[in-house]
């Protein structure tokens, strides 16, 4: 016969865990899987971040750093071709030759009248530089003055607060046909504005008689300076092609 077990013999079943412990438990396995799911979600951002095209607006930044920067970048002589083309109502197309260029560049300062100077500083003028050309029959001088700016507005409220008198100081080179070309000699001048560039033009006679009054015959000094402010400022304020891909000369 068996023996019944006594009383109490029984092995009780172990304590449940306590509720709070569990629910620690879930707690950090669904903190576990946020976290897991935000690393997840910040890669795939980063993948798309690296992988998708430039912006407008980052195109639209590399472009206006590239412009800003060309008076330093371009090559003297890219900034002043050796010729420079403008038309007359009577003759047709011609060109203006280039004389030479400031070998030293030129102070803000030093580059225009002096009244002028302390409204360049005022806004930020970065540099000056200069060239002297002559037209096609080689008995005007022209000196052409491209000042940079660090922004296009600050170009623009230089240009808006300039006067009509003459600006750029002519660049008379030494020992060449423009070497009388100076200041007393300008018989007029103008300036444009592009971007953050300011590009002036003096006009006046090679063999450096004083200004006079301007006569009829002589309307080709107010027609030859604004062309060739304009071709020179036109390709330096240029919108360029950006392509984001060359990373050696685009920065997007």
């Amino acid at each position: 016969m068996f023996q019944a077990d006594a009383p109490g013999s029984f092995l009780a079943p172990p304590p449940a865990p306590p509720r709070r412990r569990r629910t620690r438990q879930v707690i950090a396995g669904l903190g576990a899987l946020i976290s897991a799911a935000i690393a997840i979600a910040a890669a795939v951002q980063l993948v798309v971040e690296l992988t998708r095209p430039p912006s407008r607006a980052e195109r639209d930044a590399a472009a206006t750093r590239e412009i800003a920067r060309r008076w330093q970048a371009w090559p003297a002589g890219k900034m002043f071709p050796a010729t420079l083309p403008y038309s007359l109502e009577i003759g047709g197309l011609e060109r203006a030759r280039r004389v030479g260029i400031d070998p030293n560049g030129a102070s803000c300062a030093a580059a225009v009248d002096p009244d002028l100077a302390g409204t360049l500083r005022g806004h930020g003028c970065r540099g000056a530089l200069r060239a002297t050309y002559l037209d096609q029959l080689q008995g005007l001088a022209i000196t052409i003055g491209v000042v940079a700016f660090p922004d296009e507005r600050s170009a623009a409220l230089v240009k808006a607060e300039l006067s009509k008198t003459p600006a750029v100081r002519p660049l008379a080179l030494p020992g060449s046909v423009v070497a009388r070309f100076n200041d007393a000699a300008r018989q007029t001048s103008v300036a444009r504005q592009d971007g953050p560039y300011v590009v002036f033009a003096a006009i006046g006679y090679a063999d450096g008689r004083p200004k006079a009054k301007i006569k009829q015959e002589q309307s080709d000094l107010y027609t030859i300076a604004p062309q060739l402010a304009e071709a020179v400022l036109t390709p330096l304020a240029a919108r360029p092609a950006v392509d984001c891909a060359e990373e050696a000369t685009w920065s997007c």
